[in-house]
C-alpha cells in the first residue's frame, strides 16, 4: 500500500536540493575541464593529441551523465522524504569514483 505523500520538513528538503546543486557543480567542473583540455591539446599529428581527445570526451561524457543522474536522485529522494520512506541508495557517488579513476588514469599517460 502506498503511502499518501506529505510535506516535509523544509530543513530536509533544502537539503536535497543543495546535495543536487552540489552535483551539478561537479557536473560543470568535469565539463569545463574537459572543454579546457580540448582547447590546450597538442596539435593533430602531435604525441598526445588522441589522449587530450579522450580526457576531453571522457570529461565531458561523464558530466552529462551525472546531471541526468543528479537530477534522477534528487527526485527519488524527494519522492522518499514525501512518503516517509527510507532514502534510496545512490550508485552515482561509486559512478563518479570509478570515472575520475578513469580520467586520472588518461591524465597521466598525457602528462608523462
Amino acid at each position: 500500500m502506498r503511502r499518501p505523500e506529505r510535506d516535509t520538513d523544509y530543513r530536509f528538503t533544502l537539503a536535497n536540493e543543495r546535495t543536487f546543486l552540489a552535483w551539478i557543480r561537479t557536473c560543470l567542473a568535469l565539463i569545463a575541464g574537459g572543454v579546457a583540455v580540448r582547447q590546450v591539446e597538442p596539435e593533430p599529428g602531435a604525441g598526445g593529441h588522441d589522449l587530450a581527445v579522450a580526457l576531453a570526451v571522457v570529461c565531458v561524457t561523464l558530466g552529462c551523465v551525472l546531471a541526468l543522474l543528479s537530477v534522477r536522485q534528487w527526485r527519488r529522494n524527494d519522492r522518499a522524504m514525501r512518503a516517509d520512506r527510507p532514502l534510496p541508495v545512490s550508485r552515482t557517488p561509486f559512478l563518479l569514483a570509478a570515472g575520475l579513476v578513469v580520467i586520472a588514469s588518461i591524465a597521466v599517460v598525457f602528462v608523462v
